[in-house]
């Protein structure tokens, strides 16, 4: 089922949650919407799912107008960050509560809800714990029994919101593999909300980033990650370093180094002289000749690689941190003069 949202706009009060939002949802896609709280990630998912009313705009479920229309209607599962699993009632009725509560035509024969029941607990691998309550078992069982009671109605469309949030970070990562493999094995069009970066970037095919109730970049996580095309997705997704310059005809100028301009990962960068603001990742700087002449002043282990913070000499003690193999610890030592190269950046002009 493909999803198409027009002009949406959505206030609470004078504050606007959402404002001109376009958005077309592939079929079959797992599409993540990713921002900062108060962005508007939540409201547009519930606005989706018919539990928030827009003020303006449409939502149509495969070419239909679905603006109007309950929950019930739509059809959609939706899965809560807190499971809002019911604590009286077993593992499998849970799952085929929405379906025990169906009337008239509606509703199936008890043994084909029952066998709906087997079906998802094999699905969710939770086989064996039909007869378990929700307070028997661990934080990522229960969400799985959700995203199960929320697959149990055949719905056309899975929105989810911050699956993972109420989970620690080991649970969170094997989650995610999980969700990604049954979203293949279902082929159902999913929606996440998710604040975490790695998250939307791993899981999602498409990344809708949102700010101040609008979409800054629709991109695949690759291109959202290395072509960013503002300085908020620059800042927000991924660590990035944030330096000072001036473009002059088709060069940059930032602490006292000259970059060419074309060289900018941004397409649409700084066009025409004057300030702007170039942004470089810590994986994108080297240490080699013809750089910015800096001081190692700090360095930490994370896993695998090692991060240098470096205080470059010109450009008023500007800061820099790079990410690079462990080994560098032994070679740039913090107190080490060293050289800094930008091997890939992105400019803007300065805000």
């Amino acid at each position: 089922m493909a999803i198409r949202i027009e002009h949406l706009d959505k206030k609470f009060g004078a504050f606007a949650a959402l404002a001109g939002i376009d958005l077309e949802i592939r079929q079959g896609e797992l599409l993540a919407l990713l921002g900062p709280s108060g962005s508007g990630k939540t409201t547009l998912l519930r606005v989706i799912a018919g539990l928030e009313h827009p003020d303006a705009g449409r939502v149509l479920f495969g070419g239909e107008d679905a603006t109007g229309l309950s929950v019930q209607e739509r059809r959609v599962g939706f899965v809560f960050q807190h499971y809002a699993l019911f604590r009286h009632l077993t593992v499998a009725d849970n799952i085929g509560f929405g379906l025990q509560v169906r009337r008239g035509r509606e509703r199936w024969p008890a043994a084909r809800i029952s066998s709906r029941v087997e079906e998802l607990l094999s699905l969710v691998q939770l086989q064996g714990l039909g007869g378990r309550y929700p307070a028997q078992l661990s934080g990522g069982q229960r969400q799985r029994v959700a995203l199960a009671r929320a697959l149990a109605i055949e719905p056309r469309v899975l929105l989810l919101d911050e699956p993972f949030g109420a989970l620690d970070a080991q649970v969170r990562r094997d989650l995610r593999a999980w969700l990604r493999q049954l979203h293949e094995q279902t082929g159902l069009t999913t929606v996440f909300v998710t604040h975490d970066q790695e998250e939307a970037l791993e899981l999602a095919d498409r990344v809708a980033i949102l700010n101040h109730g609008r979409i800054e970049q629709l991109a695949t996580p690759a291109d959202a990650y290395d072509r960013p095309a503002s300085p908020f997705v620059y800042s927000f997704v991924g660590a990035v370093n944030r330096l000072r310059g001036r473009r002059q005809g088709d060069r940059i100028e930032v602490a006292g180094l000259s970059l060419p301009a074309g060289g900018s990962t941004h397409a649409g960068a700084a066009p025409g002289d004057g300030p702007l603001d170039l942004f470089v990742r810590p994986e994108d700087l080297r240490l080699g000749t013809g750089g910015w002449p800096a001081t190692i002043v700090a360095s930490q282990r994370s896993g695998p690689r090692l991060r240098l913070r470096a205080r470059l000499e010109e450009g008023e003690g500007q800061e820099v941190e790079l990410e690079l193999p462990v080994d560098a610890e032994r070679v740039h030592p913090p107190g080490s003069r060293v050289d800094v190269l930008p091997v890939r950046f992105g400019a803007f002009p300065a805000a």
